[in-house]
Protein backbone atom coordinates (compact mmCIF):
# COMPACT_ATOMS: atom_id res chain seq x y z
CA UNK A 1 0.00 0.00 0.00
CA UNK A 2 1.30 3.36 -0.72
CA UNK A 3 1.80 6.27 1.75
CA UNK A 4 -0.15 9.00 1.23
CA UNK A 5 1.42 12.02 0.13
CA UNK A 6 0.13 15.98 1.12
CA UNK A 7 -2.78 17.07 -0.57
CA UNK A 8 -3.04 13.62 -1.74
CA UNK A 9 -6.87 13.14 0.17
CA UNK A 10 -10.27 12.08 -0.29
CA UNK A 11 -11.65 15.76 -0.01
CA UNK A 12 -8.94 16.82 -2.70
CA UNK A 13 -10.63 14.67 -5.42
CA UNK A 14 -14.33 15.61 -4.27
CA UNK A 15 -13.25 19.02 -4.45
CA UNK A 16 -11.93 18.11 -8.14
CA UNK A 17 -15.10 15.83 -9.26
CA UNK A 18 -18.16 18.17 -8.39
CA UNK A 19 -19.06 21.94 -7.59
CA UNK A 20 -15.65 23.92 -7.04
CA UNK A 21 -13.93 22.59 -10.09
CA UNK A 22 -16.94 22.63 -12.51
CA UNK A 23 -17.52 26.39 -11.35
CA UNK A 24 -13.08 27.21 -11.52
CA UNK A 25 -13.56 25.73 -14.98
CA UNK A 26 -16.19 27.96 -15.71
CA UNK A 27 -14.16 31.45 -15.14
CA UNK A 28 -10.87 29.81 -16.12
CA UNK A 29 -10.32 26.72 -17.98
CA UNK A 30 -7.69 26.06 -17.46
CA UNK A 31 -7.46 26.29 -13.53
CA UNK A 32 -6.22 23.23 -11.47
CA UNK A 33 -5.66 23.21 -8.07
CA UNK A 34 -1.82 21.94 -7.97
CA UNK A 35 -1.61 20.13 -5.42
CA UNK A 36 -4.13 17.07 -6.68
CA UNK A 37 -2.31 17.61 -9.67
CA UNK A 38 0.88 17.08 -7.85
CA UNK A 39 -0.20 14.00 -5.94
CA UNK A 40 -1.64 12.21 -9.45
CA UNK A 41 0.85 13.11 -11.05
CA UNK A 42 3.55 11.58 -8.48
CA UNK A 43 1.36 8.44 -8.07
CA UNK A 44 1.09 8.01 -11.62
CA UNK A 45 5.03 6.85 -11.64
CA UNK A 46 4.71 4.72 -9.57
CA UNK A 47 2.72 1.50 -11.21
CA UNK A 48 0.70 0.91 -14.51
CA UNK A 49 -2.09 0.21 -12.08
CA UNK A 50 -1.65 3.74 -11.07
CA UNK A 51 -1.57 4.94 -14.77
CA UNK A 52 -4.47 3.29 -15.13
CA UNK A 53 -5.98 4.60 -12.60
CA UNK A 54 -5.14 8.14 -13.49
CA UNK A 55 -6.42 8.07 -16.81
CA UNK A 56 -9.69 7.13 -15.37
CA UNK A 57 -9.78 10.35 -13.16
CA UNK A 58 -8.66 12.31 -15.77
CA UNK A 59 -11.75 11.44 -17.73
CA UNK A 60 -14.35 11.22 -15.47
CA UNK A 61 -12.70 14.78 -14.29
CA UNK A 62 -12.95 15.87 -17.78
CA UNK A 63 -16.97 14.89 -18.19
CA UNK A 64 -17.85 16.75 -15.10
CA UNK A 65 -16.09 19.66 -15.99
CA UNK A 66 -17.66 20.08 -18.92
CA UNK A 67 -21.22 19.42 -17.79
CA UNK A 68 -20.76 22.11 -15.00
CA UNK A 69 -19.53 24.68 -17.55
CA UNK A 70 -22.39 23.40 -19.72
CA UNK A 71 -25.04 24.07 -17.27
CA UNK A 72 -23.18 27.60 -15.98
CA UNK A 73 -23.30 29.07 -19.19
CA UNK A 74 -27.09 27.46 -20.27
CA UNK A 75 -28.62 29.35 -17.37
CA UNK A 76 -25.99 32.68 -17.80
CA UNK A 77 -27.07 33.05 -21.36
CA UNK A 78 -30.89 31.83 -20.45
CA UNK A 79 -33.49 34.81 -20.95
CA UNK A 80 -36.29 35.61 -18.57
CA UNK A 81 -39.17 34.17 -18.76
CA UNK A 82 -41.72 36.60 -19.55
CA UNK A 83 -45.17 35.59 -18.27
CA UNK A 84 -48.50 35.79 -20.05
CA UNK A 85 -51.44 38.80 -18.98
CA UNK A 86 -53.72 37.18 -17.74
CA UNK A 87 -55.96 38.07 -20.22
CA UNK A 88 -54.24 36.12 -23.09
CA UNK A 89 -54.80 32.98 -20.73
CA UNK A 90 -58.17 33.47 -20.11
CA UNK A 91 -58.21 33.88 -24.05
CA UNK A 92 -56.64 30.54 -24.71
CA UNK A 93 -58.60 28.85 -21.72
CA UNK A 94 -60.26 25.67 -23.04
CA UNK A 95 -64.14 25.40 -22.35
CA UNK A 96 -65.01 22.63 -20.12
CA UNK A 97 -66.13 19.87 -21.48
CA UNK A 98 -70.02 19.36 -21.05
CA UNK A 99 -71.34 16.05 -19.13
CA UNK A 100 -73.11 13.74 -21.13
CA UNK A 101 -76.60 12.64 -20.23
CA UNK A 102 -76.97 9.36 -19.01
CA UNK A 103 -79.37 8.06 -17.74
CA UNK A 104 -76.77 5.22 -15.65
CA UNK A 105 -74.75 6.42 -12.79
CA UNK A 106 -71.79 4.08 -11.93
CA UNK A 107 -69.23 4.04 -8.87
CA UNK A 108 -66.99 1.54 -7.26
CA UNK A 109 -65.41 0.51 -4.71
CA UNK A 110 -63.55 -2.03 -2.69
CA UNK A 111 -64.63 -3.68 0.34
CA UNK A 112 -62.51 -5.86 2.69
CA UNK A 113 -62.38 -9.16 4.13
CA UNK A 114 -60.38 -11.77 5.54
CA UNK A 115 -60.41 -13.62 2.11
CA UNK A 116 -58.98 -10.11 0.53
CA UNK A 117 -60.72 -7.26 -1.04
CA UNK A 118 -63.16 -7.57 -3.52
CA UNK A 119 -63.67 -4.93 -6.18
CA UNK A 120 -67.61 -3.47 -6.92
CA UNK A 121 -69.65 -1.87 -9.22
CA UNK A 122 -72.54 0.61 -7.76
CA UNK A 123 -75.57 1.60 -9.70
CA UNK A 124 -77.34 4.38 -8.12
CA UNK A 125 -80.66 5.18 -9.98
CA UNK A 126 -80.74 9.07 -10.40
CA UNK A 127 -82.34 11.96 -8.59
CA UNK A 128 -81.65 10.25 -4.99
CA UNK A 129 -82.64 12.02 -1.91
CA UNK A 130 -80.97 12.08 1.07
CA UNK A 131 -83.97 11.37 2.97
CA UNK A 132 -85.14 8.21 1.25
CA UNK A 133 -84.15 5.07 1.28
CA UNK A 134 -84.10 2.15 -1.60
CA UNK A 135 -84.21 -1.17 -2.12
CA UNK A 136 -80.88 -2.79 -2.77
CA UNK A 137 -80.61 -5.52 -4.95
CA UNK A 138 -76.67 -7.59 -5.57
CA UNK A 139 -76.29 -9.45 -8.78
CA UNK A 140 -73.47 -11.86 -8.73
CA UNK A 141 -71.80 -12.45 -12.16
CA UNK A 142 -70.89 -16.20 -13.78
CA UNK A 143 -67.15 -17.08 -15.08
CA UNK A 144 -65.99 -14.96 -17.85
CA UNK A 145 -68.35 -12.05 -17.08
CA UNK A 146 -67.51 -9.12 -14.63
CA UNK A 147 -70.22 -6.42 -13.22
CA UNK A 148 -70.38 -4.45 -16.72
CA UNK A 149 -70.62 -7.79 -18.93
CA UNK A 150 -73.67 -8.64 -16.21
CA UNK A 151 -74.77 -5.19 -16.59
CA UNK A 152 -75.22 -5.10 -19.87
CA UNK A 153 -76.96 -8.65 -20.68
CA UNK A 154 -78.94 -8.52 -17.80
CA UNK A 155 -80.26 -4.72 -18.36
CA UNK A 156 -80.94 -4.83 -14.72
CA UNK A 157 -79.83 -1.36 -14.50
CA UNK A 158 -82.61 0.11 -17.08
CA UNK A 159 -85.52 -1.60 -14.26
CA UNK A 160 -83.34 0.09 -11.49
CA UNK A 161 -83.77 3.46 -13.03
CA UNK A 162 -87.73 2.97 -13.67
CA UNK A 163 -88.39 1.34 -10.20
CA UNK A 164 -85.49 3.15 -8.46
CA UNK A 165 -83.39 0.68 -6.23
CA UNK A 166 -79.73 0.37 -6.17
CA UNK A 167 -77.71 -2.63 -7.60
CA UNK A 168 -74.67 -3.81 -6.25
CA UNK A 169 -72.26 -5.87 -8.71
CA UNK A 170 -69.37 -7.70 -6.58
CA UNK A 171 -66.78 -8.74 -8.79
CA UNK A 172 -64.65 -11.81 -8.33
CA UNK A 173 -61.04 -11.02 -8.44
CA UNK A 174 -58.99 -13.06 -11.22
CA UNK A 175 -56.16 -13.62 -8.61
CA UNK A 176 -59.13 -15.93 -6.95
CA UNK A 177 -59.32 -17.44 -9.97
CA UNK A 178 -58.07 -17.12 -12.86
CA UNK A 179 -61.46 -17.00 -15.45
CA UNK A 180 -63.42 -14.72 -12.84
CA UNK A 181 -65.86 -17.57 -11.20
CA UNK A 182 -66.67 -17.39 -7.94
CA UNK A 183 -65.18 -20.24 -5.65
CA UNK A 184 -68.99 -21.44 -4.59
CA UNK A 185 -67.88 -25.08 -4.07
CA UNK A 186 -64.49 -25.01 -2.08
CA UNK A 187 -66.16 -24.97 1.19
CA UNK A 188 -63.96 -28.04 2.55
CA UNK A 189 -60.97 -25.36 2.24
CA UNK A 190 -63.22 -22.52 3.73
CA UNK A 191 -62.63 -20.37 0.75
CA UNK A 192 -66.34 -20.29 -0.29
CA UNK A 193 -67.13 -18.90 2.99
CA UNK A 194 -64.72 -16.68 2.54
CA UNK A 195 -65.80 -15.20 -0.62
CA UNK A 196 -69.43 -15.31 0.41
CA UNK A 197 -68.14 -13.11 3.48
CA UNK A 198 -66.57 -10.97 1.14
CA UNK A 199 -69.90 -9.85 -0.93
CA UNK A 200 -70.79 -9.48 2.40
CA UNK A 201 -68.71 -7.17 3.62
CA UNK A 202 -69.83 -5.00 0.19
CA UNK A 203 -73.38 -4.68 0.99
CA UNK A 204 -72.49 -3.33 4.36
CA UNK A 205 -70.22 -0.71 2.82
CA UNK A 206 -72.92 -0.26 0.47
CA UNK A 207 -75.52 0.26 3.15
CA UNK A 208 -73.13 2.60 5.18
CA UNK A 209 -72.33 5.01 2.54
CA UNK A 210 -75.26 5.34 0.01
CA UNK A 211 -79.04 5.43 1.15
CA UNK A 212 -80.22 1.82 1.50
CA UNK A 213 -83.15 0.47 3.60
CA UNK A 214 -81.70 -2.22 4.88
CA UNK A 215 -84.74 -4.16 5.48
CA UNK A 216 -85.24 -4.37 1.67
CA UNK A 217 -82.13 -6.12 0.49
CA UNK A 218 -82.08 -8.63 -2.41
CA UNK A 219 -79.73 -11.62 -3.87
CA UNK A 220 -79.62 -12.60 -7.52
CA UNK A 221 -76.80 -14.42 -9.42
CA UNK A 222 -76.01 -16.12 -12.65
CA UNK A 223 -74.36 -20.08 -12.73
CA UNK A 224 -71.30 -19.59 -10.11
CA UNK A 225 -72.51 -15.99 -9.05
CA UNK A 226 -76.18 -17.88 -8.20
CA UNK A 227 -74.39 -20.79 -6.16
CA UNK A 228 -72.43 -18.10 -4.15
CA UNK A 229 -75.71 -16.22 -3.67
CA UNK A 230 -77.36 -19.36 -2.27
CA UNK A 231 -74.68 -19.73 -0.15
CA UNK A 232 -74.42 -16.00 1.38
CA UNK A 233 -78.56 -16.72 2.00
CA UNK A 234 -78.07 -19.60 4.47
CA UNK A 235 -74.85 -17.89 5.80
CA UNK A 236 -77.14 -14.70 6.53
CA UNK A 237 -80.74 -15.38 5.85
CA UNK A 238 -81.69 -12.35 8.26
CA UNK A 239 -80.60 -10.08 6.07
CA UNK A 240 -82.30 -11.02 2.59
CA UNK A 241 -85.47 -10.50 1.67
CA UNK A 242 -85.42 -12.59 -1.68
CA UNK A 243 -82.50 -14.41 -3.13
CA UNK A 244 -82.90 -15.63 -6.91
CA UNK A 245 -80.70 -18.47 -8.65
CA UNK A 246 -80.52 -18.29 -12.68
CA UNK A 247 -78.75 -21.51 -13.84
CA UNK A 248 -76.95 -22.36 -10.65
CA UNK A 249 -76.23 -25.38 -7.75
CA UNK A 250 -77.93 -25.19 -4.50
CA UNK A 251 -75.12 -25.49 -1.42
CA UNK A 252 -74.30 -28.49 0.18
CA UNK A 253 -74.13 -30.65 -3.17
CA UNK A 254 -70.45 -29.78 -3.87
CA UNK A 255 -67.25 -29.21 -1.69
CA UNK A 256 -64.58 -29.53 -3.85
CA UNK A 257 -63.66 -28.98 -7.92
CA UNK A 258 -63.55 -32.25 -8.21
CA UNK A 259 -67.14 -33.09 -6.74
CA UNK A 260 -68.31 -29.20 -8.18
CA UNK A 261 -68.02 -31.07 -11.72
CA UNK A 262 -70.30 -33.84 -10.31
CA UNK A 263 -73.00 -31.59 -8.74
CA UNK A 264 -73.28 -29.28 -12.18
CA UNK A 265 -73.69 -32.54 -13.94
CA UNK A 266 -76.50 -33.74 -11.35
CA UNK A 267 -74.44 -36.42 -10.19
CA UNK A 268 -74.10 -35.81 -6.42
CA UNK A 269 -77.06 -36.10 -3.86
CA UNK A 270 -77.97 -32.66 -1.49
CA UNK A 271 -77.41 -32.78 2.23
CA UNK A 272 -80.07 -31.38 3.70
CA UNK A 273 -79.95 -27.44 5.12
CA UNK A 274 -79.66 -27.15 8.75
CA UNK A 275 -81.47 -25.15 10.58
CA UNK A 276 -80.66 -23.66 14.11
CA UNK A 277 -83.10 -24.16 16.76
CA UNK A 278 -84.90 -20.85 16.79
CA UNK A 279 -83.39 -19.40 13.72
CA UNK A 280 -84.34 -17.07 11.14
CA UNK A 281 -86.38 -18.72 7.81
CA UNK A 282 -84.68 -18.29 4.50
CA UNK A 283 -85.49 -15.83 2.35
CA UNK A 284 -87.66 -16.58 -0.33
CA UNK A 285 -86.20 -18.26 -3.11
CA UNK A 286 -86.75 -18.13 -7.02
CA UNK A 287 -84.68 -20.37 -9.13
CA UNK A 288 -85.34 -19.95 -12.88
CA UNK A 289 -83.20 -22.69 -14.90
CA UNK A 290 -82.92 -23.50 -18.54
CA UNK A 291 -84.12 -27.28 -19.82
CA UNK A 292 -81.56 -27.23 -22.47
CA UNK A 293 -78.66 -26.05 -20.63
CA UNK A 294 -75.35 -28.02 -21.02
CA UNK A 295 -72.55 -26.82 -18.29
CA UNK A 296 -75.61 -26.73 -15.21
CA UNK A 297 -77.83 -30.09 -15.85
CA UNK A 298 -81.50 -28.64 -15.22
CA UNK A 299 -82.29 -30.79 -12.13
CA UNK A 300 -80.28 -28.62 -10.13
CA UNK A 301 -82.92 -26.31 -9.90
CA UNK A 302 -85.27 -28.55 -9.27
CA UNK A 303 -83.07 -29.83 -6.41
CA UNK A 304 -82.28 -25.86 -5.14
CA UNK A 305 -85.97 -25.66 -4.84
CA UNK A 306 -86.52 -28.67 -2.96
CA UNK A 307 -83.66 -27.87 -0.22
CA UNK A 308 -85.78 -24.48 0.58
CA UNK A 309 -88.44 -26.58 0.75
CA UNK A 310 -87.70 -28.87 3.53
CA UNK A 311 -85.62 -26.53 5.31
CA UNK A 312 -89.14 -24.56 5.66
CA UNK A 313 -91.53 -27.64 5.42
CA UNK A 314 -92.96 -26.54 2.50
CA UNK A 315 -95.08 -28.51 -0.02
CA UNK A 316 -95.14 -27.92 -3.49
CA UNK A 317 -98.26 -26.57 -5.36
CA UNK A 318 -99.68 -27.45 -8.73
CA UNK A 319 -97.36 -26.54 -11.67
CA UNK A 320 -98.64 -24.46 -14.44
CA UNK A 321 -97.31 -22.71 -18.08
CA UNK A 322 -96.77 -19.02 -18.71
CA UNK A 323 -95.28 -18.12 -22.18
CA UNK A 324 -95.38 -14.63 -23.66
CA UNK A 325 -95.88 -13.70 -27.21
CA UNK A 326 -93.11 -15.92 -28.92
CA UNK A 327 -91.03 -16.12 -26.34
CA UNK A 328 -89.53 -19.70 -24.79
CA UNK A 329 -92.63 -21.22 -22.26
CA UNK A 330 -92.06 -21.52 -18.37
CA UNK A 331 -93.52 -24.56 -15.98
CA UNK A 332 -93.79 -22.26 -12.52
CA UNK A 333 -94.06 -24.01 -9.17
CA UNK A 334 -94.55 -22.64 -5.88
CA UNK A 335 -93.63 -24.06 -2.58
CA UNK A 336 -95.50 -22.82 0.28
CA UNK A 337 -96.29 -23.62 4.05
CA UNK A 338 -99.15 -21.62 6.06
CA UNK A 339 -99.77 -19.37 3.79
CA UNK A 340 -96.10 -18.27 3.46
CA UNK A 341 -94.28 -18.42 0.00
CA UNK A 342 -91.05 -20.44 0.25
CA UNK A 343 -89.40 -20.90 -2.91
CA UNK A 344 -90.71 -20.58 -7.03
CA UNK A 345 -89.18 -22.80 -9.66
CA UNK A 346 -89.36 -21.45 -12.97
CA UNK A 347 -88.24 -24.11 -15.51
CA UNK A 348 -87.75 -22.80 -18.92
CA UNK A 349 -88.35 -25.20 -21.92
CA UNK A 350 -85.28 -24.35 -24.63
CA UNK A 351 -83.37 -22.29 -22.47
CA UNK A 352 -79.63 -22.91 -22.33
CA UNK A 353 -76.53 -21.96 -19.64
CA UNK A 354 -77.76 -18.24 -20.29
CA UNK A 355 -79.87 -14.96 -18.48
CA UNK A 356 -82.84 -15.40 -19.90
CA UNK A 357 -84.71 -12.72 -21.84
CA UNK A 358 -81.18 -10.75 -22.07
CA UNK A 359 -80.06 -8.12 -24.62
CA UNK A 360 -79.28 -9.85 -27.80
CA UNK A 361 -75.18 -9.69 -28.79
CA UNK A 362 -74.02 -10.29 -25.49
CA UNK A 363 -72.60 -13.73 -23.77
CA UNK A 364 -74.31 -15.86 -21.74
CA UNK A 365 -77.62 -14.10 -22.75
CA UNK A 366 -80.50 -15.39 -24.75
CA UNK A 367 -83.11 -12.83 -25.91
CA UNK A 368 -85.64 -15.57 -26.58
CA UNK A 369 -86.35 -16.56 -23.39
CA UNK A 370 -88.64 -14.95 -20.89
CA UNK A 371 -86.77 -11.16 -18.84
CA UNK A 372 -84.92 -12.91 -15.85
CA UNK A 373 -85.00 -9.46 -14.71
CA UNK A 374 -88.07 -8.44 -14.57
CA UNK A 375 -89.39 -11.63 -12.95
CA UNK A 376 -86.56 -11.41 -10.40
CA UNK A 377 -87.05 -7.54 -9.67
CA UNK A 378 -91.14 -8.33 -9.15
CA UNK A 379 -90.26 -11.36 -6.97
CA UNK A 380 -87.96 -9.20 -4.80
CA UNK A 381 -90.27 -6.52 -4.77
CA UNK A 382 -93.27 -9.10 -3.68
CA UNK A 383 -91.11 -9.64 -0.83
CA UNK A 384 -90.16 -6.28 0.23
CA UNK A 385 -94.03 -5.62 0.27
CA UNK A 386 -95.19 -8.67 2.09
CA UNK A 387 -92.51 -7.59 4.98
CA UNK A 388 -93.21 -4.14 5.07
CA UNK A 389 -97.31 -4.99 5.80
CA UNK A 390 -96.19 -7.43 7.71
CA UNK A 391 -98.58 -10.02 6.22
CA UNK A 392 -97.29 -13.13 5.23
CA UNK A 393 -97.25 -13.12 1.41
CA UNK A 394 -99.89 -15.16 -1.11
CA UNK A 395 -99.33 -16.64 -4.19
CA UNK A 396 -96.53 -15.89 -6.32
CA UNK A 397 -98.28 -16.12 -9.35
CA UNK A 398 -98.69 -12.32 -9.66
CA UNK A 399 -94.72 -11.69 -9.25
CA UNK A 400 -93.94 -13.68 -12.46
CA UNK A 401 -96.67 -12.42 -14.51
CA UNK A 402 -93.74 -10.45 -16.51
CA UNK A 403 -92.07 -13.61 -18.15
Amino acid sequence: MQTPVPGDSADCHDTLLFANAAYSHAEHPSARPPQCLNAMARRSRKTPWSRSLQRTLTAFTRTAIRAGSKAMTQVLKAPPRVRAPAAAKRTTRAKPAQKKPSATQWSTGIAGAAAGGRRYRLYKPPGVRRTERLPLLVMLHGCGQDAQGLAASSRMNQIAARERFFVLYPEQSRLAHVQGCWNWYDTRTGRAQGEADAVDAAITQVCLLQAVDPDRIALAGLSAGASLAALLATRRPERFRAVAMHSGVAPGLAHSATTALSAMRGRREAEPLARPVGGPHLPALLVIQGSADSVVAPGNGAEAASLWAVREDAKPGKPRTVQRGARYAATVTDFQTRGRLVATLCMIAGLGHAWSGGAAGKPYSDPKGPDASRMIWAFAAKQFKAAEDAIVPGHATSALLHI
